[in-house]
């Protein structure tokens, strides 16, 4: 199985569509995960043609949004359990230790997240810890980026940045 994660899109304010390299690479997943701050139900909309979304809702998403997704939510892959959280909830914590924190009662096999926009990967114990980072807002990074997870049964779990310069 092939899942896109995305995450902080901001659209429209930050781009009116997704870049053309994105929807190009993400067209054969069989899931796209979006980590909220999608700003407009717009972008929902635009990925769900593609391949079935799981989303929650970030800080800047207005109430039309947060009332369609929840904070968090726990998607199971087979045996692979993924959490997933836009990490603005908490203080005095950095954005993967509330990710981290958020999902502390349960055993994750993968916790995606993103609200800093910078891409991170790090296994935490047993669990990948993973923010895409933002395919139309890259603020101080060099590069847009989101990613791809890779599951197949008996394989080693794929995590990955894809990163592109416009």
């Amino acid at each position: 199985m092939k899942i896109a994660v995305l995450s902080d899109t901001h659209m429209p304010k930050r781009a009116k569509q997704l870049p053309d390299t994105v929807i190009d690479e993400i067209k054969d997943t069989d899931m796209i995960i979006h980590a909220g701050d999608w700003t407009s139900l717009e972008v929902y909309e635009e990925l769900k043609r593609i391949a079935p979304v799981i989303g929650v809702y970030g800080n800047v998403d207005p109430p039309e949004v947060q009332e369609f997704f929840e904070v968090r939510k726990i998607v199971e892959v087979g045996k692979i359990k993924i959490g997933i959280i836009h990490g603005h909830l908490g203080k005095k914590k950095t954005t993967p230790e509330r990710a981290l924190e958020a999902f502390q009662h349960e055993k994750m096999d993968i916790i995606t997240f993103g609200h800093s926009h910078i891409p991170y990967l790090q296994t935490h114990g047993e669990t990948i810890l993973f923010n895409p980072g933002s395919p139309t807002d890259k603020r101080f990074q060099p590069k847009f980026s989101y990613g791809i997870i890779t599951i197949n049964e008996g394989e080693p779990i794929e995590v990955k940045h894809v990163f592109f310069p416009n």
